[in-house]
């Protein structure tokens, strides 16, 4: 669901139009940007002099906004934990399968294309709600999960935390058909990939804790991708630091642990953490999932219900970290 992939859309799961109306509503409103449209979700509890935190969901391809919210069940956490969350929304002009598009060397920068845009929603939606700048997160399936690599790396003093879902590491490929060879196998060397990611971020280089899901039996985007994501961010991470590859986040985890799940899908988690515990990487690969947002509700498009719910466990992640 990266790049062109007219053919890997699961007909099954799609949204129906009732399923959509429903979740619109007075606190699930349109607005655009640059001539994209996104969607701003207000908790039930929002109160317009109350400062909230901001998470940005990044659809995947053939997806929209209202999709991902339905699969993602993140307004309902939304109400819960009490946050803001934006959907910014491709469109077909720029994306034919409305995928974002991270393999594009323009769409991979600061200060041009996608990119700018979605940085220009967030700082959008920072100016019509009081929003606690240094709890704004940024999460994303697919195509999403590796736009959302590609904004922390490139706007990486608006956000204190990425997830990323079946997500690709930063410049893995260039353009369209680098980008299917990636999916189907992996990247370049994570090490170098960390060290570009470092170079792009510039004076704005800072350590950010990540938290990535895939499925091990993903058959659009390899699950080799998931170890590249971790390695390209504690490279990353360890640069950002203090310009050294040091071990400040050791290249191993620290923990490791299977989780088995009755009449759900097995997992195994892995940590890896900085020397201190201040920041953390995680890493969760769900046994027979395939291309997927790992819980959620069957409602929305490439979603497994049966995984643990990664929406619930990425806030609690980000809500845990000290950096």
């Amino acid at each position: 669901m990266l790049g062109s992939l007219p053919n890997v859309i699961n007909t099954s799961t799609l949204v129906s139009s009732s399923e959509q109306q429903e979740a619109s509503s007075e606190s699930f409103k349109t607005y655009t940007h640059k001539g994209k449209k996104f969607k701003v979700y207000l908790p039930k509890s929002y109160h317009i002099l109350k400062s909230y935190p901001l998470m940005v969901m990044l659809h995947g391809c053939t997806q929209n906004a209202d999709d991902f919210a339905i699969g993602t069940q993140m307004n309902e956490l939304a109400d819960e934990k009490e946050f803001i969350v934006v959907y910014p929304q491709q469109s077909s002009n720029s994306n034919m399968n409305k995928c974002w598009n991270w393999f594009e060397p323009l769409h991979q920068i600061r200060g041009f294309g996608e990119p700018a845009i979605i940085a220009g929603i967030v700082k959008k939606v920072q100016n019509m709600h009081f929003i606690q700048k240094n709890k704004v997160f940024i999460a994303g399936l697919s195509a999403g999960g590796a736009m959302s690599i590609v904004m922390g790396v490139t706007y990486p003093e608006l956000f204190a935390g990425i997830g990323v879902s079946a997500g690709i590491e930063y410049q893995a490929a260039l353009n369209v058909f680098n980008a299917y060879s990636v999916m189907a196998s992996k990247g370049p060397s994570p090490v170098k990939q960390g060290r570009i990611a470092y170079q792009q971020m510039g004076k704005r280089a800072k350590p950010l804790p990540l938290i990535v899901f895939h499925g091990n039996a993903d058959s659009t985007v390899n699950v080799a991708n998931a170890d590249q994501v971790v390695h390209q961010w504690i490279t990353t991470n360890n640069l950002a630091y203090n310009g050294r590859i040091d071990g400040w986040i050791q290249d191993s985890p620290v923990k490791t642990k299977e989780e088995k799940i009755l009449f759900g899908r097995d997992y195994t988690t892995y940590r890896y953490e900085s020397s201190k515990g201040e920041l953390a990487i995680d890493k969760y690969i769900i046994n027979g999932m395939g291309h997927a947002w790992s819980g959620g509700n069957s409602a929305g498009s490439y979603t497994d219900p049966k995984g643990p719910n990664a929406s619930r466990i990425m806030w609690d992640f980000f809500m845990s970290q000290k950096v």
